[in-house]
């Protein structure tokens, strides 16, 4: 058996068995693809390939199926990951280019991701600790009331009302304004308490009350990261999925209830040449997530935060992969913008 046709083999069984659901036998792979040899010939390259853990037969049926290792060396064989099609990336941009602020972006891509995959997306919100100030903005809603607005590379924008103890005028607002944003533009969120209270040392004595007040405001308003937050869509795409879960749904449901599980295998995956992660059902270290497979990769500066799906094993990679490759990459633009 040539490395070729056995790896031709193992290709049209796992297109036809993620388009049919059905085991699939030698047959229809005669009858399907363009294999060039008889269906003799088939059975026992199948024969070989099960040897080799790479397809199984269900129960007693004739057909032979995909194994975890089976999909694996199909997804390696990918050579390239296929763009999407012209309407479908025109989808992606109108959608995500029309959202208000960073909650509407996150919303609107899980919400994407898992319409162009049906399956369950997840997405990890900007991690703000590598991100840096981009600008602040100050706006007196009365003379002892501020609207502090701190807005970071990330896309991120958080906002809080403070109060002073003493009247405050528009034109000492403004060179508050304009000495902090002086010595903490570009400076990373970890490090803004430090930078925050040597400028709140240089300003005038008149000024140091209020520095302080809208200084501790703004260490708040960086604290407040999002890289302990997911967002999930498509949860309604397993219960259709219930007939490739053998034994139930339920793991999988409480996997992705658990945050931090997901949180950590997100962490964990690591990334090919082709800028994508997969792990097909045993290669999850979670045992919730044995039956499942997961494609995921990284999105925003650094590729620091990640986004991907989540679906049973028995999943069209090709198609599934072009769309989170894709959306990632809409996302970062978005979000460096």
């Amino acid at each position: 058996m040539s490395e070729p046709r056995r790896l031709e083999v193992l290709r049209a069984i796992v297109e036809d068995y993620v388009h049919s659901r059905e085991p699939v036998g030698s047959k229809a792979l005669v009858d399907r693809h363009q294999l060039g040899v008889s269906s003799a010939t088939i059975r026992n390259d199948m024969a070989v390939l099960e040897e080799e853990g790479l397809i199984a037969a269900p129960h007693t049926s004739s057909g032979r199926i995909p194994t975890d290792k089976g999909y694996r060396l199909f997804v390696d064989r990918i050579s390239e990951v296929k763009p999407l099609s012209a309407p479908e990336k025109k989808a992606i941009q109108t959608l995500l280019e029309g959202a208000e602020d960073l909650d509407d972006v996150m919303d609107r891509t899980v919400r994407l991701l898992a319409q162009l995959t049906n399956q369950v997306a997840v997405v990890q919100f900007p991690r703000v600790g590598g991100a840096s100030v981009r600008h602040i903005e100050f706006v007196l809603l009365a003379p002892q009331q501020i609207l502090v607005v701190l807005i970071a590379t990330n896309g991120t924008v958080q906002q809080r009302i403070v109060r002073t103890h003493a009247d405050l005028q528009e034109a000492e607002l403004a060179e508050l304004k304009q000495r902090i944003l002086s010595a903490v533009s570009g400076v990373k969120l970890s490090a803004l308490p430090g930078e925050l209270a040597v400028a709140a040392s240089q300003l005038p004595p008149a000024l140091r009350a209020h520095g302080s007040t809208i200084g501790r405001a703004l260490e708040q308003l960086a604290g407040l990261g999002r890289d302990d937050r997911i967002l999930l869509a498509g949860t309604a795409n397993l219960a259709r999925s219930t007939g490739d879960f053998p034994l139930s749904i339920g793991p999988i449901l409480e996997a992705l209830e658990e945050q931090v599980v997901m949180l950590r295998l997100l962490s964990e995956m690591e990334y090919d040449a082709r800028g994508i992660s997969v792990r097909i059902g045993s290669e999850n270290p979670y045992g919730g997530l044995s039956e499942a497979s997961v494609v995921a990769t990284g999105y925003g500066p650094d590729a620091g935060a990640k986004l991907g799906i989540l679906g049973p094993t028995r999943m069209d990679y090709p198609t599934t992969m072009a769309a989170v490759r894709a959306v990632a990459r809409y996302l970062s633009r978005i979000l460096e913008e």
